[in-house]
């Protein structure tokens, strides 16, 4: 399978569906370019609409097109598809039961050189906030190509976090995917790592194979969908391992780390490290620099679930 870009593979499965469903339709806000859908307006110029710099319009828009029988999928920056268009999406699409597919790309570190003011570290902690919407990032083309398509079937709104430059390859092309269902990306007896997203998962399974070579056994857990969470797989590696990390490009308030403690307080309590960003802004810089300042590269990881286990014991 060759590795496109993430926007690119967006694109793609949006046309796809578009081939087989006359009710897919795109709604941008002058980011077609960047966010990949781009050749769907030219492939399908009747079914595309550019709002223009105008994201509130846009997710309206969606709204009205879902009342009218569409399957919408609309588009923009995190920092845009979520903070700042929350409330028309809360109640002109949620609120109303309609069937509105919100896209946010460049999120967290990924935004770079735009920095703190993009760098959205709060989209997934906003939108699991809201009734009934499932909430769902994708970490690779593979697993990107199947949400969108779980996505497109859904009847109800859905949030999806996408990462838009570069592509990758954790699961072999044909891999299936449902929303609300983990992935086990390798087994482990020591501790768990739950994580999710593009920049994540691969470092995630890294840092696994670091551990393994220190004599420790760690799973690794895609959490791709962050509500509905997957509470069985949490409690099952929870039981098994005794000791949980999770790790997000996100903050740690109210994100993939939250949600996993609120199931552990209520279910099975367990020893728990949350790996993320501490209640800080984001900032300028290149990916490299970005990753280690906020301890995502896979040597970090490694080193922080060996030192938790350390206290644990």
């Amino acid at each position: 399978m060759a590795v496109k870009s993430m926007r690119e593979a967006y694109g793609d499965v949006l046309i796809e569906l578009a081939e087989e469903d006359d009710r897919i339709v795109v709604v941008d806000a002058d980011l077609s370019g960047a966010n990949g859908t781009r050749a769907f307006a030219r492939k399908f110029p009747g079914r595309h609409i550019n709002v223009g710099v105008a994201e509130s319009n846009m997710v309206g828009i969606a709204a009205g097109l879902s009342a009218a029988g569409k399957i919408p999928f609309a588009s923009s920056f995190a920092v845009f598809a979520s903070r700042r268009v929350f409330d028309q999406f809360f109640i002109s699409a949620n609120y109303a039961g309609l069937n509105v597919k919100l896209t946010g790309s460049d999120p967290g570190i990924s935004a770079l050189y735009n920095g703190g003011t993009h760098q959205c570290f709060e989209d997934m902690g906003i939108m699991r906030t809201v009734p009934g919407l499932v909430v769902f990032e994708p970490c690779d083309n593979v697993s990107l190509r199947g949400l969108v398509r779980e996505a497109a079937a859904h009847q109800g709104c859905t949030y999806m976090r996408l990462h838009r430059k570069d592509g990758n390859l954790v699961y072999p092309e044909g891999e299936t995917f449902a929303l609300g269902r983990a992935k086990i990306l390798a087994d482990g007896t020591d501790a768990a790592i739950i994580c999710a997203g593009f920049l994540i998962v691969p470092e995630c399974v890294k840092a696994a194979a670091i551990l393994k070579g220190r004599g420790i056994s760690a799973a690794v857990i895609d959490m791709h969908t962050l509500k509905p969470l997957d509470k069985d797989t949490v409690l099952k590696y929870a039981e098994k391992t005794g000791a949980i990390v999770t790790c997000e490009n996100h903050q740690i308030l109210n994100g993939l780390g939250s949600a996993v403690a609120e199931v552990l307080s209520e279910n099975l309590p367990t020893f728990l490290k949350r790996l993320g960003v501490n209640d800080e802004f984001g900032e300028v810089g290149d990916q490299e620099y970005l990753m280690h300042r906020f301890g995502f590269t896979a040597a970090q990881i490694a080193e922080k679930t060996e030192a938790f286990l350390k206290e644990k014991r």
